[in-house]
């Protein structure tokens, strides 16, 4: 989640009645916990985005029960024609620890989740430092080939972020990252079922080589999520979310996270013929919190209490978040 609601979180105005009002538009769409998630920016930028993002979530209402920590995408990614994504080349670097326990330092919930490219120098060696302190690591940007990937995993990676998704166009047919990740067993991957970031017949054979239970569903969310068609504020860019739902940068065709909510991902994977509804709920639900509970267990930070109640249609009709009532 980059941000939602017409909040963005990589904001260093960040508010925390700015993030209650977040928060509580997705949770009303079913989500109860979140991984705030900051992108590509330099390491002073970074910091001051983490120590905004920090002081919110300890000072809002919901933010101490739904965000148990951060995703941190990027700044080590590849900057390659057809990675890179919306996020800024001239701000990646190479993997390096000291720059995580520099951004980190001072902050009351940590880093969680760490977002790579494992062909760049000093991948795996950050890799295990980071599962060594109870993060999980991602492949995400990447043009690395099936030997780093599995030199990855070797290492400690569980993940991959939203895969299909800031990968050339062209690329060899079966050499090429997405067809390497999809055949790693010791990767769990999240995919953005919108049907813009990967058409439905391409998720669905994706996520039948991947395997149910190792699929995810994500949607790497903007403030223009659960919001009007419009411009919105995205790590230090201006973005356009369209009548017909894309993100982008303005006059271009790089699409700038997402306006998908998780509670249509769901409804998209059973109307789609992907997957029934309960084995959608799951890959929203079960399957994330499988692929976080190392570092939630290593920090000793666990999952709130919930009860959810969802209609014929797809839809949560009741929530129920500790003592909350949506």
């Amino acid at each position: 989640m980059n941000g939602f609601a017409g909040v963005d979180f990589n904001s260093t105005a960040l508010t925390p009645d700015a993030l209650d009002h977040a928060l509580d538009a997705m949770l009303r769409t079913g989500v109860t916990t979140c991984l705030p998630t900051l992108i590509t920016a330099s390491e002073a930028a970074l910091a001051a985005r983490l120590a905004a993002l920090d002081a919110a979530v300890a000072d809002s209402r919901l933010g101490p029960l739904m965000v148990p920590g951060y995703h941190l995408e990027g700044p080590f990614l590849s900057a390659r024609d057809g990675y890179t994504g919306c996020h800024p080349p001239e701000a990646m670097v190479a993997p390096n620890a000291g720059l995580i326990e520099r951004i980190e330092a001072g902050l009351r919930r940590p880093i969680l989740l760490l977002t790579l490219a494992p062909e760049l120098a000093g991948a795996e060696a950050l890799i295990r430092w980071c599962r060594a302190r109870g993060k999980i690591v991602a492949l995400g940007h990447t043009a690395a080939g099936p030997a780093e990937i599995a030199a990855a995993v070797a290492a400690g990676a569980t993940l991959s972020t939203h895969l299909g998704n800031a990968a050339a166009r062209i690329q060899h047919k079966f050499d090429n990252p997405i067809t390497a990740q999809l055949a790693e067993d010791g990767l769990a991957a999240s995919f953005i079922a919108d049907g813009l970031h990967v058409p439905p017949f391409a998720l669905k054979a994706m996520i039948r080589a991947k395997g149910f239970s190792r699929s995810i569903l994500v949607t790497d969310a903007t403030a223009a999520a659960a919001a009007p068609a419009g411009r919105y504020d995205f790590a230090g860019m201006t973005v356009e979310r369209t009548a017909a739902g894309e993100v982008r940068a303005p006059c271009s065709a790089v699409l700038a996270g997402s306006a998908l909510t998780l509670d249509q991902a769901v409804r998209n994977l059973a109307v789609w013929g992907i997957a029934g509804a309960d084995e959608a709920i799951r890959m929203a639900s079960d399957h994330p919190a499988r692929a976080l509970h190392p570092a939630l267990e290593a920090h000793g930070a666990g999952l709130p209490h919930t009860q959810i109640t969802w209609s014929d249609g797809l839809t949560p009709s009741t929530i129920r978040l500790h003592n909350l009532m949506v």
